[in-house]
């Protein structure tokens, strides 16, 4: 049997990823509200295991261990997620990883993930890491992509557009939720366009 594999991302509505220091917005665009909290601490409850690229992972890392207990980066489904077991996928990085149940797979990603895929019995989750995902959509790997879809234009501030250099792809619709009156969760299954 084959897991699995979404990709988790935030957006702008112009298509830009948010990371927790973009400037004065902060990871949510300060458009978080007790429904979106509550619905992310529920799609990390169940048993998956998280995949990031190096990148990522220095991100979140930085990020934890620079929050306060009162700060958006300790938000209980954060939480949650740094406690799911996860694979970084790196050429450079040395362990041991600042991050409970985390190992390291060196070589292509798409093989390791390919081999990820068939070897874990938990759905595989990614949050972030456009590049890793952007390269695992081309290869068929992505089974869905989910996009959380803040109401904000971030047309001089940002700076990580999330689909920038991916294949073609037709998106088929499968769930949409709206979060606190104002933010959208879509999830669709990608297709390789062509």
């Amino acid at each position: 049997m084959t897991a699995t594999y979404t990709y988790d991302i935030f957006s702008s509505l112009d298509g830009f990823a948010s990371y927790g220091g973009d400037g004065d917005w902060g990871g949510y665009w300060g458009k978080q509200g007790p429904e979106l909290l509550d619905h992310r601490l529920a799609s990390y409850a169940g048993e998956q295991r998280m995949v990031f690229g190096a990148n990522t992972y220095r991100a979140f890392a930085q990020m934890l261990a620079e929050s306060t207990e009162d700060s958006d980066v300790r938000d209980p489904w954060v939480t949650r997620m740094r406690n799911l077991p996860a694979t970084v996928v790196s050429s450079t990085l040395e362990g041991p990883l600042d991050w409970p149940d985390a190992t390291i797979a060196r070589g292509d990603a798409v093989d390791v993930i390919t081999r990820l895929k068939e070897e874990s019995d938990a759905p595989l989750r990614s949050h972030g890491s456009l590049s890793l995902n952007r390269a695992l959509m081309s290869a068929g790997l992505v089974d869905f992509v989910q996009v959380t879809l803040f109401p904000v234009l971030t047309g001089r501030s940002g700076t990580e557009p999330i689909f920038k250099g991916a294949a073609d792809f037709d998106l088929e619709l499968i769930e949409t939720r709206t979060l606190d009156g104002r933010t959208q969760e879509l999830i669709y299954r990608p297709t390789l366009h062509g």
